[in-house]
């Protein structure tokens, strides 16, 4: 039963003061009866707001409680945290097409999503956490739907061998965070425009593409949305648990939220990537560019550029202009205008356009 309460948390401490006594009469009040299980929907399809509302559920909710939160985002790459963005996407086609970066605390690899996605968190007590229960409730919801599906290694569910949700997982001491995403009626071609998969992790797995071992749910039950599935899985859940419970509804982004400016961040999205380093090469019709860029916390640290081009000099501004500077396609143009600000012909400022171009399409 979805309630009528809208629950608008502008800055979620707020809501964390809700978390103990308060907020058992409000369920408490909804329903008749105090209960130990809640179910959160969430209104927006911001992915920093619905990656902050995770970690609000998991650093200051009760876990005695069985919490489902069930969300979407707009089109988004979310990265993993330990993940490179520059090598797990395609940065210049993200920015281009207006897909956001996100990067979740927990680990795991890069995947897409948008409105075609569903996303499911759980939040259980430590001592009262099941993986295998977990997936059973997604599974059972999808049962619902008429459509059989098992679970597969670790992480993932399968459907006829293919791969239509995959999972991650956070332990603290009193508390245990499960979240993963099901395939829906995700835009497939995107993935390969968005994502850089490890060409050595998809041969382990036997298979070419990422395209070649997803599939959508709607190519199961065509015309399936995101209310319909959200709907079976939280009967599924209820039944798990043998409770009927209130939906609360989420809304409203909280600009001011330390969560949500913190998972929004440029330092939290980019700088948190590891010492790496990026090599790549071209030919234009002015000299050969061969390119080693060493970045750390996201920041161009080394540049080295070998080159046979006829502007030695140019050469070296461009390498010394690139130190310093965020490794994405702002620090990129601020580095070339400042390059073409020092040379001195206009032969060589139309080089430094076309780097400019060629590299920010390569990110």
């Amino acid at each position: 039963m979805i309630s009528s309460l809208l629950f608008l948390h502008r800055g979620f401490q707020s809501a964390a003061n809700v978390i103990h006594s308060p907020f058992r009469r409000l369920f408490s009040s909804l329903s008749g009866v105090e209960t130990n299980t809640r179910i959160f929907e969430s209104l927006t399809h911001d992915p920093w707001y619905n990656l902050a509302t995770e970690e609000w559920i998991f650093r200051d909710l009760d876990p005695s409680f069985q919490t489902l939160f069930l969300w979407r985002n707009g089109p988004t790459v979310v990265i993993g945290r330990n993940q490179n963005p520059w090598k797990e996407c395609h940065l210049q086609n993200m920015e281009r097409d207006g897909v956001h970066l996100a990067r979740r605390r927990s680990g795991g690899g890069a995947v897409y999503q948008d409105l075609g996605n569903t996303n499911f968190t759980f939040l259980s007590p430590r001592s009262g956490y099941s993986k295998e229960r977990n997936m059973g409730i997604i599974i059972n919801g999808l049962k619902k739907l008429g459509v059989t599906a098992e679970c597969s290694g670790r992480n993932d569910i399968l459907c006829e061998g293919k791969k239509i949700s995959g999972s991650a997982f956070k332990l603290a001491h009193d508390r245990a965070f499960h979240h993963g995403t099901m395939l829906l009626s995700v835009d497939m071609s995107a993935m390969s425009k968005y994502l850089n998969p490890n060409k050595l992790k998809l041969e382990s797995k036997g298979v070419k593409s990422v395209q070649a071992r997803v599939m959508n749910l709607t190519e199961l039950v065509p015309g399936l949305t995101h209310e319909a599935i959200c709907e079976t899985i939280r009967e599924s859940f209820e039944e798990e648990y043998r409770q009927k419970t209130n939906v609360v509804m989420l809304g409203d982004v909280p600009e001011n939220n330390p969560y949500y400016k913190e998972l929004k961040d440029w330092d939290w999205r980019f700088g948190e990537t590891p010492h790496f380093t990026y090599e790549l090469e071209t030919r234009f019709d002015w000299g050969m560019m061969d390119v080693h860029i060493e970045s750390d916390q996201g920041v161009i640290i080394k540049c080295r550029i070998f080159s046979d081009s006829l502007f030695p000099d140019m050469i070296d501004v461009i390498a010394n202009a690139l130190v310093k500077k965020s490794f994405d396609a702002d620090g990129i143009e601020r580095a070339m205008k400042e390059a073409a600000f020092i040379v001195q012909s206009e032969d060589e400022r139309t080089c430094i356009k076309d780097f400019e171009e060629w590299l920010k399409l390569t990110m």
